[in-house]
């Protein structure tokens, strides 16, 4: 059973209302008004009143596009219940493709449900766990509405944490276009952006509407040099740089060692040197999008609408990190730049160089430049819908089928290592110079450009659902009952390009071998009543059976109350349980052998920082290793419990509170163990290291698999426990004046309370509120307001985006808050004409320090905290 824990403060959550006159039979001679029903995200019952007894927000896209908004991965970064730490930023060195996720409470973005118009789109290929932000047609959204609370008993597994759901227009007649150009005041991160829509017919007057709509955008990349607070304290380095570091068993030696070539060589503190490859890496990537969506609407009569649509966005992401580093290459006594040989200086005697045997070197490609790639992400969907009134019901049935593709291309900087390891060992290549003639075009020869990997999720999906009302059954007004059904196929296949990544594997860890692939079947089944108990006071009640062929089935249920003793007071609650199937990605990704995502000191081989005898610093010492991972087809589902508890309270005209409490506790979360628990407590996870027969652990990929390969074992488990929750707040306020116009003002903010998990089953309980723990921190508050004010042809505003600060990775330094407060003002000059400008970043507050080392950019945290700086942004928009 859920426990109830003891709350501290007090939550709100905003929730709207929405309600449309539409018009009556067309045979009337005189056209009547009714009351239309609307369905709510999070209720598949269509209601006179959406005010319902779960926590709903919803954001206006118009109001977020005069704020200078142009990505619907910032739209969630706004949301106060937001906590997502997977954004485009994270391209630069990893292989996520420019992917960017939602996750409402923290507790994974596997577990909040993205849909576009009420349906599910395509999860991101490479990893099949959830949609990609960044393939949701910005441009083309009318809305965006967030529930807050768990909702696996309407829609399913990935629900735990909430919904979001993006609304497109349902019909549009006319013409618009708009032109956006934005600038930092910094260098760098230069955007623009076109779009363009076009609709024809009206549905009411016509029968029929067709409308198209065209969006293109493009990111300028902002790299670490254009940004000085990078170098704050924490300069990421390597043990690769250029001039090469060499060794045998003892510590390294460089050429220009022990005082090398700062700040982008730096001293190791004995003969080596550091590479600072941190100054190198781009803060923020080159992105570019085009959506396009096409959508005809018909009247079929008889409140029966038929609908065609079909939507396509391709992002693409370009990244570029430092250099190839060459972490195991081997040079042969006798060759021409051996030390010694009259180009190489002789080593210091002290560095113990036996210069009749071979050496290991460490060296960074800087020749071939920094390493490029190109990740291509298309999502598209089609999908046929049906909606009206049949019998006193109102019914919907959809038939969809999403894909997404990603293909990764190197594009530049990477090599081959069966030719650079050769030409290092026999003296062609000079890792300690200048190139001659014959190194340039050995260099050149080596260079690999093609497609590294490729993959492609699918989803096919026929659902329908329909709601009627049943009658006043206890004298509180009408009943309602929502009855649904769904069956989905998936699959998904995440493929390296064998023969191309065999080439490279020396320059980029990726193994050849991945071949992920997996496909299953669900089917679903639903109920949902609305019992009204007594006046003012209803009873919520839903059910949800679903099957998986591939892993079992679930049952869950949602129980809430509605209370609303009068126009001005609304008290709501719900308790509801949750299921997730480990997706297919968990159960069936093959193991894969891959370098740490950090560099760490082999516990056993380098305690303290200080490698044991026999055990070469360069290869035991703050180094990265060989880690084997994938899937695990022992897994159990995720279980979840949620509830929260709210009031929504408006003591005058166009004044709203809200406050809701929330839970949420989940059992035998899936995941992996991060790395940095795994090396913080060696003798607990013990078994997590695999070595070699000589004790090591391997720091090239080339050793792996094989019987030299020494491994750090990482599959996905079932980790433990999540307990989290909070508050969320809400305040909404118009002030309407005859002479001095109308002012606004909107505020959501989310307090976390508690937040704790497991990394393993009945184990301790970390504590994640207000710091880093694990991977990533939880923050305490959030917030945004905005501050409106419009008369006539004129609006003005700013808004504020505040986090609060935390306990830094090191578990010593505080990260500051971080405050961040926008202006904007508007002027349509002409009918059909708008005008916007803004600047973002007002006051340009440089992203709070932090000394994490989970991405490759430092001095900041970019999950988090934004590099573009002040910027300045115009929109026009012309409507005809």
């Amino acid at each position: 059973m859920l426990k109830s824990p003891q709350v501290s403060a007090i939550s709100a959550a905003v929730v709207y209302a929405l309600s449309a006159l539409a018009a009556a039979s067309a045979q009337a001679q005189t056209e009547a008004q009714k009351i239309d029903r609307v369905e709510v995200t999070g209720s598949a019952i269509k209601r006179v009143d959406a005010e319902t007894a779960v926590p709903v927000t919803v954001i206006k896209m118009s109001d977020l596009k005069s704020e200078g908004i142009s990505t619907v991965e910032q739209v969630v970064a706004r949301l106060a219940a937001s906590q997502s730490n997977t954004g485009s930023s994270q391209a630069v060195g990893s292989a996520s493709g420019g992917a960017a996720f939602a996750d409402l409470r923290g507790i994974g973005r596997n577990k909040t449900l993205v849909l576009l118009n009420g349906r599910r789109i395509a999860n991101n290929a490479l990893d099949a766990t959830a949609p990609d932000l960044n393939t949701i047609p910005f441009a083309a959204l009318e809305r965006v509405e967030v529930l807050r609370d768990g909702a696996s008993s309407l829609y399913g597994t990935d629900a735990i944490g909430g919904v979001i759901n993006f609304i497109t227009k349902k019909s549009y007649s006319g013409g618009s276009l708009t032109l956006g150009y934005s600038s930092p005041e910094d260098e760098g991160g230069k955007s623009h952006n076109v779009n363009a829509s076009l609709g024809y017919g009206d549905l009411s007057r016509d029968g029929f509407n067709i409308y198209a709509l065209l969006d293109a955008s493009k990111q300028k990349p902002i790299q670490a040099s254009q940004r000085p607070y990078v170098d704050r304290q924490t300069p990421k380095t390597s043990g690769s740089p250029f001039p090469a570091n060499y060794f045998q068993e003892g510590d390294s030696v460089n050429p220009i060692g022990p005082k090398c070539a700062p700040p982008l060589v730096l001293p190791d503190g004995i003969s080596g040197c550091l590479y600072s490859y941190s100054r190198l890496v781009q803060l923020v990537p080159e992105q570019e999008r085009m959506s396009g969506l096409v959508k005809a609407s018909v009247d079929l009569g008889g409140s029966h609408l038929a609908s065609l649509e079909y939507f396509r966005t391709s992002s693409i992401n370009k990244t570029v990190v430092a250099g190839v580093p060459y972490g195991a290459l081997t040079m042969n006594p006798g060759t021409k730049y051996f030390p010694g040989q009259g180009i190489t200086p002789l080593p210091p005697a002290s560095a113990g160089i036996d210069l009749s045997q071979p050496i290991t070197v460490k060296w960074r490609d800087e020749v071939s430049g920094g390493r490029a790639d190109k990740s291509d992400n298309t999502q598209q969907r089609l999908l046929l819908a049906l909606d009206g009134t049949l019998a006193n019901w109102d019914y919907k049935v959809g038939v969809s089928h999403n894909t997404n593709e990603v293909k990764n291309f190197l594009t530049g900087g990477y090599t081959n290592g069966t030719i650079i390891t050769p030409g290092v060992r026999d003296g062609i290549i000079n890792p300690f110079g200048a190139q001659d003639d014959a190194g340039k075009a050995l260099i050149a020869k080596a260079a690999a450009r093609g497609m590294l990997y490729s993959g492609t999720g699918k989803v096919s999906t026929v659902d329908a659902s329909a709601s009627t009302e049943l009658g006043d059954w206890l004298g509180a007004g009408n009943a309602t009952l929502a009855l649904g059904g769904e069956f989905r196929k998936e699959n998904f296949v995440n493929k390296a390009n064998t023969e191309f990544a065999e080439t490279v594997i020396a320059s980029t860890g990726y193994d050849p071998a991945i071949d992920n692939r997996g496909s299953r079947k669900v089917s679903a089944v639903y109920a949902e009543l609305a019992l009204p108990l007594l006046k003012g006071l209803e009873l919520g009640m839903a059910l949800r059976h679903d099957r998986y062929n591939d892993f079992g089935n679930t049952t869950n249920p949602k129980f809430s109350l509605r209370y609303q003793p009068s126009k001005n007071l609304l008290l709501r609650g719900s308790y509801s349980t949750g299921f997730r199937a480990p997706s297919l990605y968990d159960l069936n990704a093959p193991q894969t052998y891959t370098n740490t995502g950090n560099a760490f000191d082999d516990p056993l081989r380098c305690p303290d920082g200080k490698p044991i005898p026999g055990a070469p610093k360069a290869n035991n010492c703050g180094t990265q290793f060989m880690t084997l991972g994938g899937g695990n087809k022992n897994l159990r589902p995720e279980t979840a419990k949620n509830a929260t508890l709210g009031v929504v309270f408006e003591p005058v005209a166009d004044l709203s509170l809200g406050m809701d409490l929330w839970w949420v506790r989940i059992k035998d979360s899936i995941g992996v163990l991060p790395e940095t628990t795994i090396f913080g407590d060696p003798v607990k996870y013990k078994d997590s290291f695999r070595r070699a027969p000589d004790g090591s652990l391997s720091t090239d990929g080339s050793l792996c698999p094989g019987p030299k390969c020494g491994y750090i074992f990482n599959p996905t488990l079932n980790l433990g426990g999540v307990i989290t929750n909070g508050i969320d707040a809400s305040l909404n306020y118009r002030l309407r004046t005859a002479d001095a116009g109308t002012f606004t003002v909107n505020a959501n903010g989310t307090y976390v309370v508690r937040y704790n998990y497991q990394d393993e089953p009945g184990g301790a309980w970390n504590e994640n509120e207000g710091a880093y723990v694990g991977t990533n921190p939880i923050f305490r508050w959030s917030h945004a307001i905005t501050f409106g004010w419009s008369q006539g042809a004129y609006a003005l505003g700013a808004t504020n985006r505040y986090r609060t600060g935390y306990l830094d990775q090191n578990k010593k330094d505080t990260v500051p808050a971080d405050s961040i407060w926008d202006v904007y003002g508007s002027w349509k000059p002409v009918k059909g004409v708008t005008l916007t400008a803004g600047v973002r970043n007002v006051f340009d507050t440089e992203p709070p320090f932090s000394r994490q080392n989970a991405t490759f950019q430092t001095g900041y945290d970019p999950r988090f905290a934004d590099a573009v700086g002040r910027s300045y942004y115009v929109r026009a928009g012309y409507e005809f």
